[in-house]
Order: structure tokens, then sequence, then C-alpha cells
């Protein structure tokens, strides 16, 4: 460590997340500033693991968006850091996903408390509309409509449709009418409804009682994070053949380490399955099916649906082949 440890609260921290290209994502050096790095330093780390952070993890801001963010008044530290302070290169982006990532580069108590921080703010972000289920402030439809959108125009078309106290049926439609493919980037469809990616797989998996059967042959830290609010006592088993070795051992070891308390088993499916699908109290009166079209550690990248499956005995058979099968070695 290099620098003097910071200590942020959250509303400094929210300051500190943008949106840029469509994206939730903060910014090399106020990562670094708050991991206790300097920024040279901090990048160093990430560059050695960089197998780790593919583009959608982590990107590199490009001129205009610079200027653009040196411009807003909420951004002056770009301007200090980003630019006027001797930098030979443009900040580097980290998406959610590449913040996920750096509890897995940057060692540590302090490091695993930092990004605890980090992911539980971006969580309560997604989960705004939620959390607030009765009413929500104008001032807060704003904000929200602000970290939504850049556009202005529409900004300022849902003002005027808005009365002084929306409820959560109006904040809803607000979100739907932003609809382009950059602000959609983080939602799924769930049986024809469209949820927040990350949000759609926890409640998906807050339903089981005994069991998760998870099948996806591309799997990845991201697929253990997702899991992470599973309830006490529910065991999962992921079947997958591990395609282009996504999901490492040490990810796994780690994640056990941080969630004694899920159990999670690891078989393979030999190459017989190409969709995903996640299997909920197999073999009991509540056992549910779910058909994926992406696997968990993708979704919300691009557009896909997640469905109940009516015809549970057509898939008996399968299920009952996989659990016969040998345990993945990671």
């Amino acid at each position: 460590m290099e620098n003097e440890i910071v200590i942020h609260n959250e509303n400094d921290l929210r300051s500190k997340i943008y949106t840029i290209r469509g994206m939730r994502v903060m910014l090399d050096f106020d990562l670094a500033e708050i991991y206790g790095y300097t920024t040279k330093r901090f990048n160093e780390q990430v560059k050695n693991n960089i197998e780790k952070f593919d583009v959608d993890f982590r990107f590199q801001l490009n001129a205009e968006e610079v200027m653009e963010l040196s411009r807003s008044k909420i951004s002056t530290s770009i301007q200090v850091k980003g630019i006027k302070g001797g930098r030979a290169y443009f900040p580097y982006a980290f998406t959610e996903q590449g913040i996920y990532m750096l509890m897995t580069v940057l060692r540590g108590d302090l490091a695993v408390k930092q990004s605890k921080i980090l992911i539980r703010l971006f969580k309560t972000m997604k989960d705004f509309i939620i959390e607030r289920e009765n009413l929500i402030g104008s001032d807060e439809v704003a904000r929200l409509a602000i970290q939504t959108s850049q556009n202005t125009k529409d900004i300022a078309r849902i003002d005027k449709k808005l009365s002084n106290v929306p409820t959560k049926d109006d904040v809803v439609k607000i979100i739907e009418d932003f609809s382009n493919h950059e602000i959609k980037k983080d939602f799924l469809f769930l049986n024809g409804k469209s949820v927040e990616a990350d949000l759609a797989y926890q409640q998906i998996y807050a339903e089981a009682k005994e069991t998760i059967f998870v099948i996806d042959n591309y799997i990845g830290l991201k697929t253990l994070v997702l899991l992470k609010s599973v309830k006490k006592d529910v065991k999962i088993t992921i079947f997958s053949d591990n395609i282009h070795h996504g999901l490492h051992k040490k990810e796994l070891d780690d994640f056990i380490k941080e969630y004694p308390h899920i159990v999670i088993f690891f078989k393979k499916t030999d190459g017989i399955l190409h969709d995903r699908y996640i299997i909920l109290d197999f073999g009991t009166e509540n056992e549910k099916i779910y058909h994926c079209g992406a696997s968990s550690k993708d979704a919300g990248n691009k557009v896909c649906s997640i469905t109940t499956t009516a015809d549970h005995d057509m898939y008996k058979p399968l299920i009952e082949n996989l659990l016969s099968n040998p345990e993945l070695v990671l």
C-alpha cells in the first residue's frame, strides 16, 4: 500500500460512480484512493491479472468521454487527476463486474472490506425502486432518471408528466420508457417481465428450499457471486464443463472462505448440453425448472430471457443422468 487510506461515506462513494457507455462505472484513480494505492500501483496490480478483466469488466476512456466528464460539475476530480495531473494515458473505467473481480486481485482485509462496501452500494442503487415499495418522491425520481440516462430531452418530457407524489407504478413506467439497448443493458426478461439481471437470478435462487441445480457450461466468478444470498442449508450443485476455464479454483476457494455457509458441489455435463437451466428443489412438490437464454455470468450483457418450464417429466431422466456424472475439478 502506498497511499493513506481514505474512508468514504456512502454519499461520497455515490459521487464517484458515473454513467459511461450506458453502464455504471468507477474510475481507476478513485478506486486506487479507496483501496489505498497510487493510481500507477493500482493499475499495475490489475495488469498483472489482466486475463481476469474482459472488455465488459474494464475499458479505457476515450478523449471525448474524458472531456465530457471533465465539464461536469460532479466530476472536477477528473480535471485534476485525469487530464492535468500529468497522466500519460486516459483513465480506465471498471464496471460492476470489474469491481467484483477486484476482490480476487487486491488482497488483504482492507481490500475485502472496501469491495463489500462498493458491491453493496451498486446493489442499493439497482434495487432503488424495490426498496421503496410504496411512494418515491419527485426529486428521487429525477435523480434515478439521471443515473439511468443522460438523455435530457427524455427527462424533461418525464418531468411534465410527473405528479407531486408518483406511485411505484409511475416509476416503473418511467424506467420502461428508457427502452434503448444501452439503458436495457443490465436487464433481462423473466417470464416476460423486464427485470434487472442480477436481481432476477437472486429472486429465483431465493425460492429454493432444499436444492439448487445450475446447468451451465460457461461459468465464472459472477456465477458464484449471484448465489451468495441463498438460504442457509440449501445445497447447490453446478453442472458444467467449465468451457474456456472461466472459473478457477482460487476464485472458488476465496468465495467459500467469504461465504462458508454456502455448500456448492460441481459435476460435469460431459458435453451433452447446450442450453442453460436452473432447477429448484428437484424431486419435491416445490420443484421448479427455469430455462435460461444466457449464462448467469453474462446475464444483462445482451437481450435474453428466463422462463419457467411446465413439462417437468420430460427433463427428469436428463437431470437424473447428470446427477450420476463425475465430479468437475477446477
